[in-house]
């Protein structure tokens, strides 16, 4: 059997879209399809089922959010502003529909409990961003942007909870300004 041939990353990308608007087990095979535009046979050549597209979409989605994590901290920036644009786009996400904001949130809240290897990929995908806090956190503190009255890793670990208190709140759809107020309370918080 020969192997498709397609943009991995393009159809990893279509197929994020299509779980984040539905979930996974709301998404069929017919979603699948149509946002990606393979054939279900090509589906299941590349990826073996559903599930193991959900996998390989949640490490592309990983991937992607690190290379985008990696863009607001420049090594000449400064660490509280590439935090505040962070927070920015997380609250500009979650207005532009806060049910597509986050692949992992998503998956966390349908999946962790029924999928050990899902449960298992999501915890590192967090625990990736978590430490990638914890180095700008850690750089903020030696460059004194910030005090060191906390440890980094504690900064990072109140930041990643805030940052998903406000995906999971921004799901009951508040204003914007309320999204904004808190994010900045966030950042202040985790800053301070």
């Amino acid at each position: 059997m020969r192997s498709a041939e397609f943009d991995r990353e393009h159809v990893l990308r279509q197929a994020m879209q299509a779980f984040m608007v539905k979930g996974y087990s709301k998404t069929s095979m017919q979603d699948l399809t149509r946002a990606t535009g393979l054939h279900p046979g090509s589906i299941y050549c590349a990826f073996e089922n559903k599930r193991g597209l959900l996998l390989a979409a949640i490490a592309q989605y990983q991937a992607d959010r690190m290379a985008q994590f990696q863009a607001y901290f420049p090594e000449d920036g400064k660490v509280v502003d590439g935090l505040a644009a962070y927070l920015a786009n997380i609250v500009a996400e979650c207005q532009c529909g806060a049910d597509k904001a986050c692949l992992l949130t998503k998956s966390l809240n349908e999946l962790a409990e029924q999928d050990e290897e899902i449960r298992a990929l999501l915890c590192q995908s967090l625990g990736t961003c978590q430490q990638g806090l914890a180095r700008q956190f850690q750089r903020a503190i030696d460059n004194q942007e910030m005090p060191a009255n906390q440890s980094s890793i504690e900064r990072a670990e109140y930041f990643v909870m805030g940052v998903y208190g406000l995906r999971t709140l921004a799901q009951t759809h508040p204003a914007e300004a309320t999204l904004t107020r808190l994010a900045d309370k966030l950042l202040k918080d985790s800053c301070n």
